[in-house]
């Protein structure tokens, strides 16, 4: 199944896109995609999708996942963008929080906050917990993911490097965390590990990599945050980006009101991003 929500912000309706690409509406059947309904997500499959009110126009996309508890990111996960990032690639995962207030619609404006210099952009997986756990083991892990969807990891550079410091205060302002177009459930993705993924910044590609190359794939990112915490449905974990970053271009090159930032992953959709400044 592919789910989305759909609408005004703050006012996201639930929906599920059917097999020839219509929007149809599940306000009947279950209030959010959210939490109880990712712990249950077969109560969705027995739902025939051609009884579903078709949804016209073109709405807003909404973030896919609502109420979100945890935001979870995987720094330096792929060899690549850890070298030019200027970084040895860690010896265990690297775990930083971006606070679910950057929680946004794929295709809702970047938002470039005051004081910003060194904005930049990482295409990313992500997945989310479906069956809560705690000390999972890594054989078991995909029983636990719910599913798929990209991730625009937006980061000021400036904030994350240069003000002291965890590294959210760089990935946690408004609108830092688009995610979507929809949850991709884990049935329908053969292997995320293996997903090809690309960014472009006013038409010109700046990334261009694959899930294959993450140095730490998503059964073992699940069983090794288990670890720390338990995990719960609704908890979202964002896995890294291949490289090809403003940061580490020469010299490096960041975003500025106007760009168009547009990404995609294979099977998982496409967003776009206009950037515009914070008044």
């Amino acid at each position: 199944m592919k789910l989305v929500r759909y609408g005004e912000r703050g006012a996201e309706k639930p929906g599920l896109i059917d097999a020839e690409g219509r929007l149809r509406d599940l306000s009947a059947h279950v209030a959010d995609i959210a939490g109880p309904v990712l712990a249950d997500l077969e109560a969705l499959r027995a739902i025939d999708p051609a009884s579903l009110p078709l949804v016209e126009g073109n709405p807003r996309y909404g973030a896919c996942v609502g109420g979100i508890g945890k935001f979870i990111c995987i720094g330096l996960n792929y060899s690549d963008h850890a070298a030019e990032s200027g970084m040895a690639v860690p010896p265990e995962p690297v775990i930083f929080a971006k606070y679910t207030s950057a929680v946004c619609g794929p295709n809702d404006d970047i938002i470039i906050p005051r004081g910003a210099e060194k904005t930049d952009w990482e295409v990313e997986l992500a997945f989310v917990i479906g069956k809560p756990g705690k000390y999972i083991a890594e054989a078991d892990a995909m029983d636990h993911v719910a599913g798929f969807f990209v991730c625009n990891d937006v980061s000021e550079r400036s904030f994350q490097a240069e003000r002291a410091g965890q590294w959210s205060k760089g990935k946690s302002s408004d609108n830092f965390g688009p995610i979507g177009p929809w949850l991709v459930t884990r049935d329908e993705v053969a292997d995320p590990n293996n997903l090809h993924m690309w960014l472009k910044v006013n038409g010109q590609q700046m990334q261009n990599g694959s899930t294959a190359t993450m140095v730490y794939q998503v059964p073992f990112l699940v069983s090794y945050l288990s670890q720390f915490f338990t995990l719960h449905p609704g908890d979202v974990v964002s896995t890294g980006t291949p490289p090809g970053v403003g940061l580490g271009m020469k010299p490096p090159r960041y975003l500025k009101a106007g760009d168009v930032v547009e990404l995609g992953i294979e099977g998982l959709g496409t967003q776009r991003q206009v950037c515009v400044a914070d008044t």
